[in-house]
């Protein structure tokens, strides 16, 4: 079947302005411009619409939708499971966080007794995910299946109170960073050093077991990682990372120099 852009934009639940400007970037090209001067679409463009607003709900832009349903690798049954795997896992997110608010209001009606742990359980349960998605494969590598998932597992029994502790720890593992490159960026410093020990500390609420080696394994990733370096360095200033690695390089004693 075929469509003009007022039909397409009634069709899909976009504005005919959408539709222009996505011909207009060579996003959404017309199958061809009629006698009349109407742009008209067929079932090629129909689908290739649906697959920009399924990219776009999941948080692509415009210009990275293109370059991937115009490659020559493009499969629209491989996008598509692939967006319906991620909507799935969204899904589930959501309905993790609808339960806590209704348990919430249960028991704020006096229905039920939710305990502290229960309270956190699905934003915790998120961050695990989001952690995962992002590191997953590397930490696996690294550290192990069986180590990241008690990893995990601590992380999820922890109370709000541990919690809240771990947070104020690393905030001021970022502020001795600050001092420490402030000061001439000296691993050895006293601020270096104070903050290669919080970070300690603050691994200390999610990893089951400590060991000098695998301390340093890990600062040693988040300079070999952009994706780490890029949080380290956003949060304390340029060449935190690296800083961050010297300076606990040399408290576990495993200082290359």
């Amino acid at each position: 079947m075929n469509y003009t852009v007022k039909q397409l934009s009634e069709l899909a639940g976009v504005s005919p302005r959408t539709l222009r400007f996505y011909d207009k970037m060579n996003l959404l090209r017309p199958d061809r411009i009629n006698s009349s001067g109407y742009r008209i679409y067929g079932t090629k463009q129909v689908d290739l619409l649906q697959q920009i607003l399924f990219f776009r709900e999941l948080g692509f832009s415009l210009k990275d939708i293109r370059q991937i349903i115009y490659a020559d690798t493009f499969d629209i049954v491989h996008a598509l499971t692939g967006q319906y795997n991620k909507l799935l896992a969204e899904k589930e997110r959501l309905n993790r966080l609808i339960a806590t608010v209704e348990k919430t209001l249960a028991s704020k009606k006096g229905e039920i007794a939710m305990s502290d742990h229960e309270k956190f359980e699905g934003f915790k349960k998120d961050m695990i995910d989001a952690n995962e998605k992002k590191y997953g494969k590397e930490i696996r590598e690294k550290y192990g299946k069986e180590n990241v998932e008690q990893s995990y597992k601590k992380f999820d029994s922890l109370s709000q109170e541990d919690y809240e502790q771990s947070v104020k720890i690393q905030e001021e593992m970022f502020s001795e960073l600050k001092k420490a490159l402030l000061d001439g960026s000296d691993p050895q410093s006293a601020a270096a050093q104070k903050a290669a020990d919080l970070h300690r500390q603050w691994l200390s609420y999610f990893w089951a077991s400590y060991s000098k080696e695998a301390h340093a394994g890990l600062a040693e990733m988040y300079v070999s990682d952009p994706r780490f370096t890029a949080y380290y360095d956003i949060g304390a200033g340029k060449n935190a990372a690296k800083l961050l690695r010297d300076a606990i390089a040399i408290y576990t004693g495993l200082s290359k120099s």
